[in-house]
């Protein structure tokens, strides 16, 4: 860790990095394949340097994006990390990521109009700034 980096923040860095090197190194996670249940077990035998802790926030981060909800809403295999099959992707699966993603668009959608709203209400706020102002400004 240097001087300028919390705890947090390396361990941030660390997982991004191990992500990045496991979409490098297995077209599994760069394609955002639909992963067999318990690869996890599969990287600490092909990675046993990286701390289980790292993979897994590493793995909790990839199947967390939109990209890989998507990938298991439409999906129907699972993959091991060579690409190999490794069992059928429910349908509770995919319902599962359908919520997911519903719940993260309407968030969004949520954060979005709030932002809007807050926009409008500063532009009414300055408008109204500036017209004071202009009102009983000196001259």
């Amino acid at each position: 860790m240097t001087e300028n980096t919390t705890p947090a923040q390396e361990k941030s860095v660390d997982t991004r990095s191990v992500l990045k090197d496991l979409q490098t190194r297995y077209p599994v996670f760069r394609d955002f394949s639909p992963l067999a249940i318990g690869i996890d077990k599969q990287l600490f035998a092909a990675l046993p340097d990286l701390s289980r802790k790292t993979v897994r926030l590493a793995m909790r981060s990839h199947t967390m994006t939109t990209r890989y909800l998507k990938e298991m809403e439409k999906g129907t295999q699972r993959l091991n990390l060579d690409g190999s099959p490794a069992g059928d992707v429910t349908d509770e699966n995919r319902q599962h990521a359908s919520e997911l993603l519903k719940e993260r668009f309407k968030k969004q959608a949520e954060q979005r109009k709030a932002a809007e709203q807050a926009a409008r209400a500063e532009s009414r706020k300055q408008e109204k700034l500036l017209a004071l102002t202009e009102k009983f400004g000196r001259k």
